[in-house]
């Protein structure tokens, strides 16, 4: 049997058979991580986005399990002492800002009457309030990683495609 040599990689330019190409590696990509899972019991999550934009994703547990188990095990690689300090410091620096803003929003409504208030102002109190929601949030997104998280989905495998 003769040897192919080594191949040289680079970008498929007909579009046709480039998508040909990704849909075969893709599925080939997919069989392998089902046998890793299956095989050696590990816990694999792979996301593929296509050229097109569209999400393919297999999972032998729960993505957003897999995901948080990697944010915290990828945060043990830091030092703790000073992982946890920046995180502090980015957390209260983050409160003293939504705080500021929520006051900024007190003064606001201690000042003008919402019924009685122009067009700009409303504009105003609404884009501190989208910012105040969105500091929010966010805060509580980080905390629930920080703290480990409880939610997740329940299915055991999931894969889109086509």
């Amino acid at each position: 049997m003769a040897r192919r040599g080594r191949v040289e990689l680079r970008r498929i330019e007909d579009k046709a058979s480039r998508q040909v190409r990704f849909s075969k590696r893709r599925s080939g990509l997919f069989k392998k991580a089902f046998e890793l899972a299956l095989l050696c019991d590990a816990e694999v999550a792979l996301l593929v986005f296509s050229p097109a934009g569209k999400l393919y994703e297999y999972s032998s547990t729960s993505i957003e399990d897999t995901y948080d188990r990697y944010q915290r095990f990828a945060g043990t690689g830091r030092n703790v002492n000073e992982g946890d300090r920046n995180n502090n410091d980015s957390q209260d620096a983050a409160a003293s800002d939504l705080q500021s803003r929520l006051k900024e929003i007190a003064t606001w409504s201690e000042q003008n009457n919402a019924n009685e208030s122009d067009a700009s102002e409303l504009e105003k109190l609404e884009k501190l309030l989208t910012n105040a929601l969105r500091d929010t949030k966010t805060k509580k997104m980080l905390s629930k990683q920080n703290n480990g998280g409880e939610g997740g989905s329940t299915s055991s495998q999931n894969r889109r495609q086509d």
